[in-house]
Parts: C-alpha cells; structure tokens; sequence
C-alpha cells in the first residue's frame, strides 16, 4: 500500500480521512441533540397487574394550543390511530363497548422563552442575555382502570421546536415513544 500513493497524496489524505471522521462524530452528536430534543417520563402504579388488561376504549382526548395546526379534527384523528396502532402492536384489543382501560389524551402547546447568558465585554468579563423563544409541545396519554376509575399508567412525551408547526410532525414519534414503555417494567 506505500507503493500506490505519491508521498504528497499522503498527506492530503490523511487529513481527508480525519475530516471525514470528525464529520462523522459530529453528525453523530448532532443527533443524540436531537434525539434529547424529546423527553418521555412515564408514571404508573406498581400495585396494579399490568398483564389482566386485555382491552382498551378510546374515550376522549383533549387539544390546547393557539396554533390552529394543532386543533384540527385531523390532528386528533391522527392521536388516536397512532394510540390505536400502538396498543394493539402491544397485544391490546380495541372496543367501543367496555373496556379494560380507558385512554385519555391531552395534547398542548405553548411558547416559551428561555435566557441564556454568554460571556462578553473585556476579556469576557461581562455577561450578555439573550431570550430564546421556542415552542414545547406535550402529550399527555392516560390509562385508566374503569373498574375503580383510577389512573393506572400515564405516559408524558414533551419536544422543543423553533416552529409550532413542527410539532405536528413529531407527533407519531410523541405517542410511539410514550407506548414503548407500556406495560411497565417493575
């Protein structure tokens, strides 16, 4: 292999290879940033026996956001098949009679404005703040037990975007990402 390059590609290949391997470990950062950009936390009552639930109904769901992209009848018909396909996909069967469990939902969102400071002035010694509005969009997915009304699993997925329209995208990941973690691991 020393034979196949002049001693001058040498060197500009080597340099081509590093910048291609940190092109790759900053692409690769970027996207853990992103994949942290959303947030699930998941709650549920370590009482309950998760494997009696065989059946799930449907029975409301909720939309509060000023962007009219996100109140449509269409942003919630895409909620609840996502929640439909989710839970079935976990062995759960769909009824609009009685059921095991009664999903809910909430989806809101709301403009936010975060300060960050950064170090200016004379050899940084001063701060500056600057205001950073960004939009947070949360889904709320809530599983309750009909037989005593109380709620048994409740999954929270929250994203950061620039663009409230972007959020409504994100939505399938949303529900996806919070019905991963059903049933509960104890």
């Amino acid at each position: 292999m020393a034979g196949l390059f002049h001693p001058a590609q040498k060197s500009v290949m080597l340099p081509r290879m590093v910048s291609g391997a940190l092109k790759l470990a900053l692409l690769g950062l970027l996207a853990a940033q992103v994949a942290q950009a959303q947030k699930v936390t998941v709650e549920f009552d370590k009482s309950v026996d998760f494997t009696k639930f065989k059946t799930f109904a449907i029975r409301g769901g909720e939309l509060n956001s000023r962007n009219p992209a996100l109140t449509s009848n269409l942003v919630k018909k895409q909620i609840e098949s996502d929640i439909e396909q989710r839970l079935t996909a976990k062995g759960l069967t769909q009824t609009s009679g009685d059921a095991d469990l009664n999903v809910r939902y909430t989806f809101g969102q709301a403009r936010k404005v975060e300060v960050e400071t950064y170090p200016a002035g004379w050899y940084g010694r001063g701060t500056r703040a600057v205001r950073v509005p960004y939009a947070e969009g949360t889904l709320v997915i809530d599983l309750r037990d009909p037989s005593t009304r109380v709620l048994v699993w409740r999954g929270v997925a929250s994203d950061e975007k620039t663009d409230p329209a972007k959020l409504e995208g994100k939505i399938d990941d949303m529900v996806k990402k919070s019905i991963e973690k059903y049933p509960p691991k104890k």
